[in-house]
């Protein structure tokens, strides 16, 4: 019970949080914010006090590999976005990461090659992302914006949770990263401000998930010799710090003030 109410209080104050910061500061921020370990994070710590470290430890390596399937949702739904509506592109691009999960789940690698071709995706899918303008369009965000966010980003956490640990840490890990936040800021940056900003906070989060990849690194290297208690601070401390080198390097560039 203890757990489920962390769930309820904490995940849409995260939300909240991100959302504001987005609005404030422009999509590419907001995208970094949202590639934070949001849903991981505390799955993975709940894994770790429930199920013990060699599982949590696989985990974190699936999550690790999890974030390639980020990548190809990020890529196709910013190219259908340009082109087709939020509720088409947002199926398929869910669509292309459980598919690539269900991929990956056949697939083991050493730590650094799997932290490698982690990096080589989200280097290869910033090359690739279209071009567009990121010029919001006229419309405001209705009063019910951020509630919204709010609710449909719970609803996704305690549906994946409920499910996650039953399939074993390697798969359990793959849909750790299920881009719950990213989904729920795609569908209100495009219906809000357009095709444009929503690849501005889908390019955000590809740079974020440079610096969030570490913090299954440092899992995976500290949980089999350290404590719970000091293994989570210590990665949350390196992908914070690579999270606020990114949000320094990015206000430095004029940004749409709506998402």
């Amino acid at each position: 019970m203890n757990i489920l109410l962390l769930k309820l209080i904490l995940t849409p104050l995260l939300i909240a949080a991100v959302s504001l910061a987005g609005r404030r500061w422009g999509p590419t921020v907001g995208g970094l914010l949202v590639a934070l370990p949001l849903t991981s994070g505390p799955i993975l710590f709940f894994l770790a006090l429930e199920r013990g470290t060699p599982f949590t430890v696989n985990a974190a390596l699936g999550t690790l590999a999890g974030l390639i399937s980020n990548v190809v949702f990020a890529l196709v739904l910013a190219w259908l976005v340009m082109a087709r509506p939020w509720w088409v592109a947002l199926p398929v691009a869910l669509g292309a990461f459980l598919a690539c999960a269900w991929a990956l789940q056949f697939v083991t690698l050493p730590l650094p090659l799997l932290l490698g071709a982690v990096w080589l995706s989200l280097v290869l899918a910033l090359g690739l992302l279209p071009r567009g303008s990121a010029k919001p369009s006229a419309a405001s965000a209705p009063w019910w914006d951020i509630p919204g966010r709010m609710i449909v980003a719970t609803s996704f956490v305690l549906l994946l949770t409920s499910v996650a640990t039953a399939l074993g840490p390697h798969l359990s890990g793959l849909l750790t990263p299920f881009p719950i936040f990213v989904s729920v800021l795609a569908i209100f940056t495009a219906r809000v401000a357009g095709p444009g900003p929503t690849v501005q906070m889908l390019r955000g989060v590809l740079l974020g998930l440079f610096a969030c990849s570490l913090f299954f690194v440092v899992l995976a290297l500290l949980l089999p010799i350290a404590s719970v208690g000091l293994t989570f601070p210590l990665a949350a401390a390196v992908v914070i710090a690579g999270q606020a080198l990114w949000l320094g390097l990015s206000q430095r560039r004029p940004q749409p003030d709506l998402v």
